[in-house]
Parts: structure tokens; C-alpha cells; sequence
């Protein structure tokens, strides 16, 4: 019997193979190390399948995307700088959401997938950040592009305030991220707490359910790419420790013996 919760991750996109090749396979490295097991979600999959396999899952990472969400599902008429969407991957996204909703499965919103998560709790966007005075959008090959200011009494604090690249300014811990995006989060939705900005310009960088204590349903979206920085960013690391650990927790809980040894 593995001890080694699956965490179901949607391919990016389902009209890019190209970018899915290239992408989906660092967030499931990013989980392997940290001890869970990478269930590819293929979007093109009829929901009743998806449903199959998300109801053996344990705990759910929301992956960036190319696409935009679709305006209307948060209510605001598209503006001429929000990207073509991703019907289908929309429509996984809140499959897995609607499920982790209904068990408190652990979900990791990254990029794109902090816009879905907001979305999907009928919170809004910024649908174009541009121009502003950070480059948000600086992409891959930039290793660090600016920090965030992080609320030290917050899941995601808790998480990374002992890491060596996160350090304490003022009232706030600070860290350094990547960037790779032109959305982002503006009113957070139902439920979500904004526990992070980019201190130059204001944009929400992270939002969370508030959480306490083991039982609590672990929600967190962050607007940056751990998955790309876990080899230099310790605080990477433990944000998919933590994840692991509370999809672990939630197997423990909610599974059988028989059916954890019997469902891969």
C-alpha cells in the first residue's frame, strides 16, 4: 500500500500540446519530491471519466495556462487586453473545485490556477495589469522578478516564514518569486482571504481559506510558479510539502486501506 497521496493535476490546456508537454511535467515533478504521486486530468475527457478519477484523488494543483478565464464567468464583459479561454480546462477546473469543496480535499491554485479558484468562488479579475511599474508577465527565464509582502498570520506565512529565501520587513515577511502573468486576482472570492501583494504596485499575488488547524479545509492560490523555483526557493519546497502533507492527512482520513492499496 503506498503512503504517497495522488494529486490530481489538469493538463494546462486543452488546444496547446505543445505548451502541455513542456509545462504539466515540472508541477508533477515539483509533487513527486514532495511525496505525492502526479495524476495526469486530461480536459478533453467527458466529465463522467474525469469524475472517475478525481474521486481517487486526494488533493488537487490548479496549474498555469496560456488561456484567460472566460469574463462571464465572473460577471464582467471582456476587455480587449483578456486572452481567448480554455472552455474545457474552465470546466475541469471546477469539477475538481466542486469536489474539493464537497470533501475538503487540499487544492494549490499556481498562476492561472489562483484565477480559476477566485473565479470559481465568484470573486473578480483584473483582466490586463499592463502598464504597470512590475513586469508581471516576465516569464520563464526570469528567475526572480520581484517579491511579495506575505501576512506573517496567514496558512501560506506559516508555511514559508522559516524558509532561508523568506525574510521579515516590518509587519510582513517578504519573499522573492518569479512572474509569469497579465491577470490577476481583484476582489477575492467567497470564502478567500487576500494574504499577499506585490509591494510596488498592489497586485494580490495570494489568497487563501483561512485555516487553523489539521481538518480545516487547505486552499491556497499563489499568483507565482513555485513549481519552477524548487531547486533555489526553499520556500518553494515547503508550499508542496505542505500540500503533500495535508492530501496525506486527508487520505488517512477518508480512505479505506483496501481502497488506497487498490486504486492506482
Amino acid at each position: 500500500m503506498s503512503d504517497r497521496p495522488r494529486i490530481a493535476i489538469p493538463v494546462p490546456t486543452s488546444i496547446d500540446p505543445d505548451y502541455n508537454q513542456r509545462s504539466w511535467k515540472n508541477y508533477a515533478d515539483a509533487v513527486n519530491a514532495a511525496g505525492g504521486e502526479a495524476v495526469q486530468l486530461d480536459p478533453l475527457l467527458k466529465p463522467a471519466e474525469l469524475r472517475r478519477i478525481i474521486a481517487t484523488c486526494d488533493g488537487v494543483v490548479l496549474p498555469g495556462s496560456p488561456a484567460d478565464v472566460e469574463p462571464g464567468r465572473y460577471g464582467a464583459e471582456r476587455d480587449p487586453g483578456c486572452g481567448p479561454a480554455d472552455a474545457a480546462r474552465e470546466q475541469t477546473d471546477w469539477l475538481l473545485l466542486d469536489d474539493a469543496e464537497s470533501h475538503h480535499k487540499p487544492v494549490l491554485g499556481i498562476c492561472y490556477g489562483i484565477q480559476s479558484l477566485n473565479s470559481w468562488a465568484a470573486g473578480t479579475l483584473v483582466q490586463d495589469l499592463s502598464p504597470l511599474p512590475v513586469n508581471h508577465s516576465a516569464g520563464a527565464k526570469v528567475a526572480i522578478a520581484h517579491s511579495v509582502l506575505i501576512a506573517p498570520d496567514s496558512l501560506l506565512g506559516s508555511l514559508v516564514q522559516s524558509a532561508e529565501d523568506c525574510k521579515v520587513d516590518g509587519a510582513f515577511l517578504r519573499l522573492p518569486v518569479n512572474s509569469s502573468h497579465h491577470q490577476a486576482v481583484a476582489q477575492p472570492g467567497d470564502g478567500l482571504r487576500m494574504i499577499a501583494r506585490c509591494p510596488e504596485d498592489g497586485v494580490v499575488e495570494a489568497v487563501e481559506r483561512p485555516w487553523s488547524a489539521p481538518g480545516d479545509w487547505w486552499l491556497l492560490g499563489v499568483q507565482w510558479h513555485p513549481e519552477r523555483s524548487i531547486d533555489i526557493s526553499e520556500a518553494s519546497r515547503d508550499i508542496f510539502a505542505a500540500l503533500i502533507a495535508d492530501a496525506r492527512r486527508w487520505a488517512v482520513a477518508n480512505r479505506q486501506p483496501a481502497e488506497v492499496a487498490t486504486r492506482g
